[in-house]
């Protein structure tokens, strides 16, 4: 938890962008994506201990609150992407919330709400891409929206790594352990290529783990910090190049050192405000 606080810190110094409280999710919001057996559960504080060790922290009103809250960011970051190019969620990227239950420290799951949220509010029109580069699978992502020809699930992460059990996003790439940028990076392109020929979306939600680093205790992928980089530039020039509008979350993150996590996320925001002013 520590590393957004240190995260917030460091974006609050930069000049020319602004930092704004995240809104909560309303009920209606997260029941686009969620069951409402699960959310009466989650506000009434009826889940058993099995339930809450699978979400990897205690039941609590606060919990609830920074739940909503962390799933509000997220859409209100994609709304305001939509119309000024970029946006991020400081927190976010909570994608191992399935439809009806928590895991893996997600109680809801901030990319499924948000794109059913935009298409419901906005516009039912919208094709809707999550871009899931976190180490770990988008597995509640996935379940949720298997179904949805509108939202496209891409999922590039480590295949020997944590869920052990992996559902199934519209494109999946597991990699080996210490994959190593090269490797990496091609993939990467290789699936934005995918995507381009098989969906064209018009929003893009991405989901910016900084676990496959080689600093990340969790991560096994060896990703150095310039490749860290590129992957993010990747995306970032994805969506330039087609005008997307583009919303981003953190994600996991998991360092030996803390700091390294922190810089990883700090990078991806640096990273984005170049491509910011390019937006048209």
């Amino acid at each position: 938890m520590e590393k957004y606080s240190r995260l917030r810190d460091l974006v609050s110094q930069l000049v020319g962008l602004e930092l704004v409280e995240a809104p909560a999710v309303s009920d209606t919001q997260i029941l686009y994506a969620h069951d409402p057996s699960y959310l009466i559960k989650i506000l009434s504080g009826n889940l058993s201990p099995k339930e809450q060790q699978e979400i990897g922290f205690p039941w609590s009103e606060l919990m609830v609150e920074r739940s909503r809250r962390s799933a509000g960011a997220t859409l209100a970051a994609a709304k305001v992407a939509l119309n000024e190019g970029l946006a991020a969620n400081l927190a976010g990227g909570t994608h191992h919330a399935y439809r009806d239950k928590g895991g893996g420290f997600c109680v809801f799951n901030d990319s499924a709400i948000a794109a059913r949220a935009l298409q419901k509010e906005i516009s039912p029109h919208l094709k809707i891409a999550i871009i899931d580069l976190d180490v770990h699978q988008g597995n509640g992502t996935a379940a949720i929206l298997e179904n949805d020809s509108s939202i496209f699930t891409l999922s590039i992460h480590g295949e020997n790594n944590f869920p052990f059990t992996k559902e199934r996003s519209d494109l999946d790439v597991g990699l080996p352990d210490k994959t190593g940028d090269a490797t990496y990076l091609a993939t990467l392109h290789q699936s934005l290529e995918i995507l381009d020929m098989s969906f064209k979306p018009n929003c893009i939600i991405f989901l910016a783990g900084a676990d496959p680093h080689e600093g990340d205790r969790l991560g096994k992928l060896s990703l150095t910090q310039e490749g860290m980089r590129q992957r993010d530039e990747a995306v970032f020039q994805y969506g330039l190049d087609r005008q997307i509008p583009i919303a981003f979350s953190m994600a996991g993150g998991y360092g030996r050192e803390i700091q390294s996590t922190v810089d990883i996320h700090f990078q991806t925001i640096l990273t984005a405000l170049q491509f910011e002013k390019q937006y048209g």
